[in-house]
C-alpha cells in the first residue's frame, strides 16, 4: 500500500461501511428478531398477541375522514374550534382537542420551513381529517376494553388557554361510574406533563390500565439516507430501538412488541421528535405497529399500556405521563434526560456508529458557535483544533509522503529499466526503500485514524438542528443545505433550473481545486492507469460533494488548505521539490 491519499481512504471507507451495513448489521438484526420470537414461543406466548391486546387497533379508532376526503388542517381546526383549548408558549402555537384530550395541533414558533423570512412555521401535529393526521393521546383502559380519557371522551376545561405559567385542569365522567381529572402543564420548550387521576364513583370494582399512543397517518417524506434513522424509535427494556416505516409495513400482522419498565417511544424525523414518556416506574407493554384506515391510508402507531390495577368503589389512581413534541435540540434533550430521568433521551438524535466522537464534537461546535457567534466560524475553528490534535500523526504521514516523493525520479527510472520484468522491478523497489529507510506504508495509519473524525463531523452537519438554517457569510444562508449557487447558471445570472447532477456551487469548486493541489504534493501512483484515475478523483468528488451540506464542504476545503500548508512546509524543510526529487540535486 504505497498510496497515502486521504481521498482513496475515504472512498474505501464508504464502501466498507455500506458493505458492513448490508452484509453484517442487517443479518444480525434479523437473527436477533428471530431469536426473540423463538424465545417467546418457547415461553408459551404467541408473538402476534404479545403487547397490548386490550388497546383498540388504530385502524378501528382513528379512521381517516369519510367521503369528503382529507382537508386543510386549518379548516379542520376552525370547524371544531369550540372544542379546543389554545396552547401559547414561547415555542408553541396550537390547541388541544377536548374530544379525547388529543394533542393534535402544534406549530413550532422558532422554526420555519425554509430560510425565507416569510416562510411558514413548522407544523408538527395535525388533527384527524386533515391531509396528514399526526397526534398523541393518553387515557385509561378498563377491564372490558373500553377507552376512557382518550378516544371519544368529552372533556371540560377550567380555562380556555394553556400557557407555561398557567396549567389547565380537564374533567370528565363516564357512564359506568368513573370520574376523570387531568392536569396539563407545559414548559417553555417542548415538554407537556399530563397528570391523570381516575376515581371509581360507581358501585362495582373495575380494572384500569394507563395507556398512551402516537398515531401518524400517511408515510412522511424522509431523506432516505442509510446513515439517518427516521421512523418509530424508543428506549425500551434498556435498549434503543429504531424501526423503519417499511419494516413495519412488511409484516402488518406482527407489530414490534416490547416489555419495559419506563422508557420512552414515538416517532423521529431528521430534526423533530414526538415521544411518549410514561411514568418511569410503570411496567409497560409497548409496541410499534402498522395498519390501514377505512380509506386505505397507511397508518403507523407507537403505543404502550401500563399494568392493570383493580379499582374498588371509592378508590382512585393517579399516573403522571409526559409528551415531548418539538425540535431535537441536543442540550434540551440532555437536560430532560438528566432532570426528568428519561434514559438516553438524547439518542433520539441519530449520532451513528461514531457516537463516541459525534456527541463530543457537537458539544465543541456548539460551544465554539456560542463564543464566535457563527456556526461556520465554529466549523473552521474546530477544524484547526482537530488538525492540532492530529498534528504529530499528520507530520509523520506527510514526512513519509515527502520521502516517497523525493524518490519519485528514481522510481520512474526503475519502472523504465524493468518495464518488462515486474518481479525484478518490485525487488529493486523494495531494496531502494530499505537503502533510503523509507516505509511506504508509514503514512497510511495517521490518515486512517482521521477518517472517523471526518464521518463524525459529517453526521453533526447532517443531523443536528443547531446547524439547520445556520448562515455563514455571503451567499451561504444554510450550512445544512447544499451550496445554493451553480456554475451552470452562471451563479444565478441565467434563469434556468439545470438537472440535479449538474448542481455545482462555488464551495464545491474550491474544494475540488484544493483537493487537486493536495494531490500534486503527494507521490504519484506507480501504475500509469491508477495515476490517471487519481487525477479524476478531484473532479468526481467535486460533483459528489456538491449535493452535500455546504458546511461539510467548507470544512473539507479548509482542512485541505491547512493540510497543503503543513505538507508544503515539511517538503521545503526536507528539500523535496514539487515535481519530485531533492531540490539540491
Amino acid at each position: 500500500m504505497d498510496q497515502k491519499n486521504l481521498i482513496l481512504a475515504i472512498a474505501l471507507s464508504l464502501a466498507i461501511l455500506l458493505g458492513w451495513q448490508t452484509l453484517v448489521e442487517q443479518p444480525k438484526q434479523e437473527q436477533a428478531q428471530a431469536e426473540l420470537e423463538r424465545q417467546e414461543l418457547a415461553a408459551g406466548r404467541d408473538p402476534d398477541t404479545i403487547g397490548i391486546p386490550s388497546l383498540p387497533a388504530p385502524g378501528q379508532a382513528e379512521q381517516a375522514p369519510v367521503a369528503t376526503g382529507p382537508r386543510d388542517r386549518a379548516e379542520v381546526i376552525a370547524e371544531d374550534s369550540g372544542q379546543r383549548i389554545k396552547v401559547e408558549t414561547r415555542s408553541y402555537r396550537g390547541s388541544i382537542n377536548l374530544i379525547g384530550g388529543r394533542f393534535d395541533d402544534l406549530t413550532l414558533q422558532n422554526y420555519r420551513q425554509s430560510v425565507e423570512a416569510n416562510s411558514p412555521n413548522i407544523t408538527l401535529l395535525s388533527p384527524r381529517g386533515s391531509n396528514n393526521p399526526y397526534f398523541a393521546e393518553f387515557g385509561w383502559l378498563t377491564g372490558n376494553g373500553a377507552v376512557t380519557g382518550g378516544g371519544q371522551t368529552q372533556w371540560a376545561s377550567n380555562q380556555s388557554k394553556l400557557t407555561a405559567e398557567n396549567p389547565i385542569v380537564l374533567t370528565a365522567r363516564t357512564d359506568d361510574g368513573l370520574q376523570l381529572t387531568r392536569t396539563i402543564a407545559v414548559d417553555e420548550r417542548y415538554m407537556f406533563t399530563i397528570n391523570d387521576k381516575i376515581e371509581n364513583i360507581g358501585t362495582a370494582p373495575v380494572n384500569v390500565s394507563p395507556f398512551g399512543r402516537v398515531t401518524r397517518v400517511n408515510t412522511p417524506e424522509t431523506r432516505g439516507f442509510f446513515i439517518l434513522h427516521e421512523g418509530p424509535i424508543g428506549v425500551l427494556d434498556d435498549q434503543l430501538h429504531e424501526i423503519d416505516y417499511d419494516d413495519l409495513e412488511d409484516e402488518p400482522a406482527r407489530p414490534e412488541t416490547f416489555e419495559s419498565k419506563g422508557g420512552w417511544l414515538g416517532f423521529t424525523d431528521t430534526y423533530w421528535l414526538t415521544a411518549l414518556v410514561p411514568d418511569q416506574d410503570e411496567q409497560l407493554d409497548a409496541r410499534f405497529l402498522f395498519d390501514t384506515t377505512s380509506t386505505g391510508a397507511k397508518l403507523y402507531q407507537t403505543d404502550y399500556r401500563g399494568t392493570a390495577t383493580p379499582l374498588a368503589p371509592g378508590e382512585s389512581l393517579e399516573r403522571t405521563n409526559r409528551l415531548f413534541a418539538g425540535a431535537k435540540v441536543f442540550k434540551t434533550l440532555e437536560e430532560y434526560r438528566d432532570n426528568l430521568g428519561i434514559d438516553r433521551f438524547e439518542l433520539s438524535i441519530d449520532f451513528g456508529w461514531f457516537f463516541f466522537l459525534t456527541k463530543p464534537l457537537l458539544n465543541v461546535i456548539i460551544f465554539a458557535a456560542n463564543w464566535l457567534g457563527n456556526f461556520g466560524l465554529a466549523i473552521l475553528a474546530v477544524t484547526v483544533i482537530i488538525k492540532l490534535f492530529f498534528f504529530p500523526l499528520a507530520n509523520k504521514s506527510y514526512r513519509a509522503m515527502s520521502a516517497m516523493k523525493a524518490l519519485q525520479p528514481k522510481m520512474t527510472e526503475l519502472r523504465e529499466k524493468f518495464a518488462d520484468d515486474k518481479p525484478a522491478m518490485q525487488k529493486e523497489l523494495m531494496a531502494m526503500y530499505r537503502r533510503e529507510k523509507v516505509n511506504p506504508v508509514s503514512g497510511c495509519l495517521p490518515i486512517i485514524l482521521q477518517i472517523p473524525v471526518f464521518f463524525a463531523l459529517y453526521k453533526v452537519l447532517f443531523i443536528s438542528i443547531e446547524m439547520r438554517h445556520a448562515p455563514f457569510y455571503g451567499w451561504v444562508r444554510d450550512l445544512s443545505a447544499p451550496d445554493p449557487l451553480n456554475i451552470f447558471t452562471l451563479f444565478g445570472a441565467i434563469p434556468w433550473d439545470p438537472p440535479t447532477f449538474l448542481a455545482l456551487g462555488i464551495w464545491p469548486i474550491l474544494m475540488g481545486l484544493t483537493m487537486f493541489a493536495q494531490q500534486k504534493l503527494n507521490p504519484a501512483p506507480a501504475d500509469p492507469v491508477q495515476a490517471k484515475i487519481f487525477m479524476l478523483m478531484p473532479i468526481i468528488f467535486t460533483f459528489f460533494l456538491a449535493k452535500f451540506p455546504v458546511g461539510l464542504v467548507i470544512y473539507w476545503t479548509w482542512n485541505n488548505l491547512l493540510s497543503i500548508t503543513q505538507q508544503y512546509v515539511i517538503m521545503r524543510r526536507m528539500g523535496v521539490s514539487l515535481g519530485g526529487g531533492k531540490t539540491n540535486e
